[in-house]
């Protein structure tokens, strides 16, 4: 299947077949895709929580506006920031790269000490905005990879990141959960999955420049 068949296939999956549960292989290519993923300055401010356990899927339900999807699915993905990006942060970073990439801390100084001091004028608003951001580009990443492996998935807002941060202590690990995204295998009776899509025509969302 190509790309966009799979796209095509795609939909925000409403119920889940909760007899059927993603393999291991596949669940780790997930977490891969997720660690691949752009970011901006390639800071990465964002972790996910992978959970598959039924008795905590079931308890999630009341704190996710009582939609069934986080109980049935095989596994709930719960995106969440870090909240703590400050010069230590910064500068652990720096260091990977000088591990990967054998780079010269001379070259790395002047890009450290600019996101050292940029990131020293944000306020906490600020950086959990900007950190808020790169969690919905592994969010759509993800809904990509996802459709690209045959696994469904239902993007959800709708939950109390208040209540998913007390169960899982995040304020501890100085994390925040933004965004929860529900995967598994879609129900055969689930009757949005026969749903054509409806989507604008190209010419209304494309404009081309030449």
């Amino acid at each position: 299947m190509s790309i966009i068949d799979a796209l095509k296939v795609r939909y925000a999956t409403k119920k889940f077949n909760s007899s059927k549960i993603i393999s291991e292989e596949l669940i780790y290519q997930l977490k891969e895709a997720f660690n691949l993923t752009a970011t901006s300055y390639g800071l990465q401010p964002v972790k996910m929580l992978v959970i598959k356990n039924k008795i905590i899927q079931d308890q999630l339900v009341a704190d996710s506006m009582n939609q069934l999807q986080v109980s049935q699915a095989s596994h709930v993905l719960v995106f969440c920031i870090e909240t703590k990006i400050d010069k230590d942060y910064i500068k652990n970073y720096f260091e990977r790269v000088k591990l990967i990439r054998d780079t010269p801390d001379s070259i790395l100084k002047g890009f450290r000490d600019f996101l050292i001091a940029d990131f020293n004028t944000k306020t906490q608003e600020d950086i959990e905005q900007w950190a808020t951001k790169q969690a919905y580009i592994a969010m759509g990443n993800l809904l990509t990879v996802c459709a690209s492996l045959g696994i469904d998935a239902c993007p959800m807002e709708g939950f109390s990141a208040e209540a998913y941060d007390k169960r899982f202590n995040l304020a501890q690990k100085n994390l925040k959960s933004v965004l929860v995204m529900p995967i598994g295998f879609r129900a055969e009776d689930d009757m949005f999955a026969h749903f054509k899509k409806v989507r604008k025509s190209l010419n209304e969302v494309i404009i081309d420049i030449k």
